[in-house]
């Protein structure tokens, strides 16, 4: 006998669906905000610091002290102006959780405190010596006024180390630790989806790039603003040196652009170039005269008086200065080749682990 449709069981009722899994990270939005918001006031700091550049510009002509060239002083301008719009941008884009952002605020991290910790250095090694010329400086002008004492200029001295310190090295690495964070990372590829430019190379290839990109900006800058290039043992002045800063300036340009394609020519024309460079350094080192250098680009007897009293220009602490950033500089060129033996897939993301350690080589 066929069961009637009475006694046919009903289908069991579908069970909802199961609850998405919970994310596997934190959610850093609100640090996001805190860290873009600081970002943002830095970048109006450096775009209050133009103006009163300006006006103590101005005030030391009035004066009749030595004041910056007036090719130094656009030179600044232009570096105040730079860092505003850098410091805007990157805070605007780390409040909306931009994936861009997060990996630009990443490599600038990096470069702010290896900057900071030569400059810093440089600041333990030259500061105290600047700061009693100084002094020695305005006793001959002024004999009637009481000397500072020893006491009070080492408590100001170790005052501006700490300060520079902080900003140097405390702040970037604060910085560096919050945005290398996987949450961070996590929290921005959600929030952001779509895939942006900063995701076509490894991140460190793409830092790379962007220093560069800056030299390249930088070279060209200097070039017409104060053409003073070394080359082997003399300083190219005058158009030899805004042709020497030219023509490297479009080769970081190519740099930058074949770097951020994963092109292998690119590696090697960095490469070569940054070799041509440190090579340079190293002859012109104890070899050309700066001071002399600088009198024929226009400087005053009154300002070569001023640079040869500080520091910064005695012992061709540039050009050292100088070597040691393209020495570290050749050092990740010469590590970044890993980047290169093999094809690098479109849709690469990075790791926020550390720059060193994006992606293993040849992946």
């Amino acid at each position: 006998m066929e069961p009637s449709g009475a006694d046919i069981p009903a289908p069991p009722a579908p069970s909802p669906p199961p609850n998405p899994p919970a994310p596997a990270y934190q959610d850093r939005s609100t640090g996001l905000l805190v860290f873009g918001i600081i970002e943002i006031a830095g970048g109006a700091l450096a775009a209050l610091a133009i103006p009163l550049v300006l006006l103590s510009a101005v005030l030391m002509r009035r004066a009749g002290d030595t004041a910056m060239p007036l090719r130094g002083l656009a030179v600044t301008l232009l570096s105040y102006a730079l860092f505003a719009v850098v410091l805007v941008t990157l805070g605007i884009g780390a409040t909306q959780a931009k994936r861009w952002a997060w990996a630009l605020n990443l490599i600038v991290s990096w470069i702010w405190l290896i900057g900071g910790i030569l400059v810093t250095i440089l600041l333990v090694a030259l500061l105290p010596s600047g700061v009693m010329a100084g002094m020695r400086a305005a006793a001959a002008q002024h004999p009637e006024a009481p000397p500072a004492s020893a006491g009070f200029m080492a408590v100001m001295v170790t005052f501006m180390i700490v300060v520079a310190a902080v900003f140097l090295i405390v702040l970037p690495l604060i910085f560096l630790l919050f945005y290398r964070s996987k949450n961070v990372e996590q929290t921005c590829r959600h929030r952001d989806p779509v895939e942006r430019w900063t995701d076509r190379c490894p991140l460190p290839v793409l830092a790379m790039a962007l220093l560069a990109a800056s030299g390249a900006a930088y070279y060209f800058l200097v070039g017409f603003t104060t053409p003073l290039f070394p080359f082997f043992g003399r300083y190219l002045t005058g158009l030899p040196g805004t042709a020497a800063f030219l023509v490297f300036a479009a080769v970081d340009a190519y740099v930058a652009y074949s770097l951020f394609r994963i092109r292998v020519a690119g590696w090697w024309v960095a490469l070569t170039s940054v070799t041509f460079r440190f090579l340079s350094l190293v002859f012109t080192i104890g070899r050309g005269n700066l001071m002399e250098a600088y009198s024929r680009i226009g400087w005053s007897h009154q300002q070569l008086q001023a640079m040869s009293a500080n520091p910064m220009f005695q012992g061709n602490v540039v050009l050292w200065w100088g070597m040691t950033f393209l020495v570290l500089y050749l050092g990740f060129l010469i590590w970044l080749k890993r980047y290169f033996r093999a094809p690098t897939s479109p849709g690469y993301t990075g790791s926020s682990d550390s720059l060193p350690n994006q992606m293993q080589p040849g992946s």
